[in-house]
């Protein structure tokens, strides 16, 4: 029986994530998913891409929303009142143009000296009403694309297999940044071919792929970038028709709900693998 044993939620684009027991799921994904992004001064979105030191920056929000804790090694804590009502300013992810409230100049000074470089902290309006693409379209806050990242155990067994047979380091799961780790399917990237999900009370419908970029390349707990792993050893098993590598896939939120560690997750839907 297959059932999810983990559950994360990433508060901001980038930076660290939150282990729950249980979280409601919105049509958005986790709550408080990607609801705030570190941008350029002028609005260009900040990821681990070009700014691995995101990687150690541990927000922590109130389940209400209304209060945001940043901590980072060698720095004081931040403590905001989140801002949901202040003017709209455009910021720009992979290109899209979407609106932000801008958190103030204490957050912009404070990610500003740690990364480096001139950061201001953004969240979503409450308007916010993007689209995602993908097999079932659904909406997602600043994550890359959709609602919901989802790996099987299975999935990164079968990776670290391979791995530690050329000689390299396992990993950890945090490398793939996922919300949703389930455990109970035998065959590994069963999720490829799992179109739609039902947990808890939720189901979800299968977007796409997740093709995997440079991020994988960054230790989570030092922000350390070293590659070639994991990317040189997808890349042999794992080379997308669209192009790149693909490990876990992307839903979309059909019907919102609770989930939690331990809950069921049942295939009402199965399909092809679109790898």
């Amino acid at each position: 029986m297959a059932r999810v044993v983990e559950l994360s939620y990433y508060p901001v684009k980038g930076c660290a994530g939150t282990s729950a027991d249980q979280a409601l799921l919105t049509p958005a994904g986790l709550a408080h998913d990607r609801s705030f992004m570190v941008v350029s001064e002028d609005g260009v979105y900040r990821t681990q891409r070009r700014d691995p030191l995101l990687a150690v920056i541990r927000p922590l929000i109130t389940s209400e929303g209304d209060h945001l804790t940043l901590t980072a090694p060698g720095a004081a804590s931040l403590h905001l009142r989140v801002d949901i009502s202040g003017a709209r300013r455009k910021v720009d992810l992979f290109g899209t143009a979407y609106q932000g409230i801008d958190q103030g100049d204490e957050a912009a000074d404070w990610l500003t000296d740690l990364l480096g470089a001139p950061s201001r902290l953004v969240r979503t309006p409450p308007e916010h009403d993007r689209v995602t693409d993908g097999l079932t379209p659904g909406t997602s806050g600043y994550a890359d694309s959709s609602a919901l990242h989802v790996i099987s155990r299975s999935t990164l067994d079968l990776l670290n297999t391979r791995l530690t047979a050329r000689g390299a380091h396992a990993l950890p799961l945090n490398r793939f940044r996922p919300n949703i780790v389930i455990d109970g399917w035998d065959d590994p990237h069963t999720e490829d071919r799992a179109h739609r999900l039902r947990i808890g009370d939720t189901d979800l419908g299968y977007a796409k792929l997740a093709i995997r970029c440079a991020v994988t390349l960054v230790d989570q707990h030092t922000a350390a970038r070293a590659g070639p792993e994991p990317l040189r050893t997808l890349a042999a098993y794992r080379r997308a028709a669209q192009g790149g590598v693909a490990f876990g896939t992307k839903y979309a939120v059909l019907r919102p709900g609770r989930v939690a560690v331990g809950d069921e997750v049942t295939v009402t839907v199965w399909g092809e693998s679109e790898l």
